[in-house]
């Protein structure tokens, strides 16, 4: 089963990067739970942290799944993540396993 770490020293390239080798699908990262900016792919996830957020490690697997995965981290790291199919055209529908978005 596919899965990785990732804490607040990750920088978003590479946990994108890392997800999409794990997965198969996209990941979209943005400075807001609202998603409204994405994140720049050099910051790290704990320099565009929300204030009052927890942070810390969190290790993804292959069967959690989108909505799940999108809202652990939010909680984390107060920001906002969306995940689309591999060719970054469609979001990937909550309720399908983060292996399921990349097919």
């Amino acid at each position: 089963m596919a899965e990785f770490k990732l804490d607040g020293r990750m920088k978003v390239k590479s946990l994108k990067e890392n997800f999409n080798k794990c997965f198969g699908a996209t990941l979209r990262v943005y400075t807001t739970p609202a998603c409204k900016q994405f994140a720049d792919d050099n910051a790290t996830l704990a320099s565009i942290r929300a204030e009052g957020a927890k942070g810390g490690e969190l290790t993804v697997g292959g069967n959690l799944r989108v909505g799940n995965f999108e809202d652990k981290i939010k909680e984390m790291y107060g920001i906002g993540v969306q995940v689309a199919d591999k060719s970054n055209n469609k979001l990937a529908d909550n309720s399908v396993t983060l292996v399921a978005a990349g097919k």
